[in-house]
């Protein structure tokens, strides 16, 4: 029984340990509440609802979107739950982006370095390559964010999406 009580005891030494601090992110913050997304996708024009909260005893900063436009049978056409983290050892923000389209593969996963007011995250494909950019900018003037999406091709950036989030 001792041995036992010397093992739990030595195992929680070792998690607390390992274990990162809450995340502290100004950008992330300014990033947490209720909003409302809206621009186009190509040359259509969207509305999405952009929640998102501090989870997992803020190590992480979820989010939801769902667009108000729905498909044929009456479900949102687009929706993502997306986790943002920061990695201490490499100090940059991570995130996971998971969304209808399914497929969990490399490029589901972005990096951003951290900039001020700035969260613009790289996706890459099997070989490397950036294959897509989503760079979120915040204006603190105006406490709203402006969104930009981008397919990269052989290091040519095109434009996907353009959304502006406004706070609600």
């Amino acid at each position: 029984m001792k041995q036992l009580v010397i093992l739990v005891m030595i195992f929680a030494a070792v998690t607390l340990m390992a274990q990162q601090a809450p995340v502290n992110s100004p950008p992330l913050d300014h990033l947490a509440g209720n909003w409302l997304l809206q621009g186009t996708v190509g040359k259509q024009p969207v509305t999405h609802d952009f929640d998102a909260e501090w989870v997992l005893q803020h190590h992480y900063l979820r989010f939801r979107e769902v667009s108000r436009e729905k498909n044929d049978k009456g479900e949102p056409q687009y929706e993502a739950t997306v986790f943002i983290g920061w990695n201490e050892k490499t100090k940059q923000y991570a995130c996971v982006w998971m969304d209808v389209y399914g497929g969990a593969t490399p490029e589901s996963i972005g990096l951003a370095t951290p900039k001020e007011n700035v969260l613009a995250f790289v996706f890459t494909d099997e070989h490397g390559e950036t294959s897509f950019t989503n760079t979120f900018i915040y204006d603190s003037k105006t406490n709203t964010w402006e969104n930009r999406l981008d397919n990269v091709v052989k290091g040519d950036a095109k434009p996907f999406a353009r959304f502006k989030l406004t706070k609600q």
